[in-house]
């Protein structure tokens, strides 16, 4: 808990919650200034390695789209599930990749 706590106060934004066992702690950033303006330039900065890489240039895909505003289109909406199937399909070719 305390891990996450930091982490949370690190990027000045968020809400941790634990499951229902009370044995996982998640990290949850929603609003969209706070993906723009936080997680993504520290990604940027600290780039992740492996295939997680490619997971995060897709969400920063689609979070560019949706800067946007290309979300609100038919266009910009079927370009997301685009995306989004991409990445379903890597996921299931990962063996133990959940």
């Amino acid at each position: 808990m305390e891990l996450m706590k930091s982490i949370k106060e690190y990027f000045g934004c968020g809400k941790l919650s634990k499951d229902y066992r009370g044995h996982v702690i998640y990290l949850s950033i929603i609003k969209q200034s706070d993906i723009y303006d936080n997680l993504i330039p520290f990604f940027i900065k600290y780039p992740l390695q492996g295939f997680k890489r490619l997971d995060l240039e897709s969400f920063r895909e689609i979070a560019e789209l949706m800067k946007r505003k290309e979300h609100l289109t038919i266009e910009g909406l079927e370009k997301i599930r685009e995306i989004k199937s991409i990445l379903s399909d890597k996921q299931t070719r990962n063996i133990g990749f959940e």
